[in-house]
């Protein structure tokens, strides 16, 4: 028990620096779904394209313009992904890639081959149709790597450096208590 402890304590120190800044490796396995407003979560699975994708919307998020085909929304992603085809049926909810370069969002099912993406997390049938704007076409979507609710979308390079404490949501925090902040540009843990 000793020694677990001990290794523990080990990871933890060797995780943290001198000023309590935790480094911390992430693993991104959700995206953002934005149409007229809404916003709904994508579980990814973990390949090829989700990669690319992801980072992709690291530099920025991706609008597209989608239109109904009876069963998805489908459209140009603007960008050719790394495929890896497989036959299925996609299920209501399902996100995939077709041909590399268009997305598919389905709100009924149909067999194909696609490249699998992610499922659109909690939605019924109908409330899926809804999200979707299922029979209409030209439908604005946004893909990103936030819901949008709290995010620093930039940060103004010449003050990184400044040592002042900002939340996570890019307020300015004079004096700040145990919590996260943004400390010259990186996370920190009080």
């Amino acid at each position: 028990m000793k020694k677990i402890i001990l290794f523990l304590a080990a990871m933890l120190f060797c995780c943290c620096s001198a000023d309590n800044e935790v480094i911390a490796q992430t693993t991104m396995d959700k995206i953002y779904i934005t149409i007229g407003g809404q916003t709904q979560s994508v579980t990814l699975v973990n390949n090829t394209a989700t990669q690319e994708l992801v980072a992709a919307l690291q530099d920025a998020s991706i609008t597209v313009t989608l239109n109904d085909n009876d069963f998805e929304i489908w459209g140009s992603l603007g960008r050719s992904l790394t495929t890896k085809n497989e036959q299925m049926t996609a299920q209501p909810g399902d996100v995939v890639l077709y041909n590399g370069s268009n997305i598919c969002i389905f709100y009924d099912s149909n067999s194909w081959s696609y490249t699998r993406l992610g499922h659109i997390d909690g939605l019924s049938e109908s409330e899926l149709r809804t999200f979707l704007k299922a029979g209409q076409n030209n439908i604005s979507v946004t893909l990103s790597l936030t819901s949008g609710t709290t995010a620093i979308k930039s940060v103004n390079g010449n003050r990184l450096e400044n040592g002042e404490y900002y939340s996570l949501n890019a307020v300015k925090v004079g004096n700040p208590s145990k919590g996260i902040y943004v400390k010259n540009g990186k996370k920190v843990i009080l």
